[in-house]
């Protein structure tokens, strides 16, 4: 037994979703009885795992559906599977690890913690992160990191087209080819405190590549200047 909360609890609880409904698991983890959790049989279901609010840790054995892991906050999650849209939406602390690819949106709107995504991500991964970390072993789609306005992005595949479109203060990585940068979207020099950065976003998200291959893009800043003497456009 070890203490959660200034209460006694198990160490390890198993829930069977082909048993028990995802409000129950979900009621569970709100207030939870157990330091860690296996969740089975998931088959896709949507919603698992949202707005856990403890440091505890959820093991997820197959594929979840949309939004599996939103609004987390100190716990750490990792997924046995593929996740669908919106995975970790509005994360603000804490770990999400999907052990396969994520469809469009992973990380949306994230405020903090740390998603790894060990796969491919679909389009618009990081669509306005607000300092979420996002690792991507693989690919992302078009318009990644669009409105993104701080945190970290890395991508150690290619990523498509759109990439940082509209983009504020957030720092993308990318290893492999870059469709086009988006709107506001630059190119820039990547210096030793860059260097040292992605090689600790590398490190945390357990992958080995050199953060000497890749690339560092972010805003021209250029975009939402206003200019007095142009004050007619706006």
């Amino acid at each position: 037994m070890v203490a959660l909360n200034g209460s006694s609890v198990q160490e390890l609880m198993k829930v069977d979703l082909a048993s028990t409904s995802v409000r129950e698991l979900n009621a569970e983890l709100h207030a939870p009885t157990a330091r860690r959790y296996e969740v089975h049989n998931p088959r896709g279901a949507e919603a698992i795992a949202v707005g856990l609010r403890h440091a505890i840790e959820v093991e997820i054995h197959g594929p979840a559906g949309y939004y599996c892991a939103g609004m987390n906050m100190l716990a750490d999650v990792v997924v046995h599977g593929s996740v669908g849209t919106g995975v970790a939406e509005n994360m603000m602390s804490g770990s999400v690890r999907v052990r396969g690819d994520a469809s469009q949106s992973a990380g949306a709107t994230g405020h903090g913690g740390l998603l790894v995504v060990e796969g491919s991500a679909s389009m618009r991964c990081g669509i306005s992160m607000k300092g979420i970390d996002i690792v991507v072993g693989g690919d992302v789609g078009p318009m990644s990191a669009f409105m993104a306005q701080a945190g970290r992005l890395v991508v150690c595949g290619d990523a498509g087209d759109g990439l940082g479109d509209s983009i504020y203060e957030a720092r993308l990585y990318v290893r492999g080819r870059v469709g086009s940068p988006g709107a506001d979207c630059v190119e820039k020099e990547m210096r030793d405190e860059h260097v040292a950065e992605l090689g600790q976003l590398l490190a945390d998200a357990g992958l080995p590549h050199d953060p000497g291959e890749f690339r560092r893009f972010g805003s021209a800043r250029r975009l939402y200047h206003f200019a007095a003497h142009n004050s007619a456009a706006y």
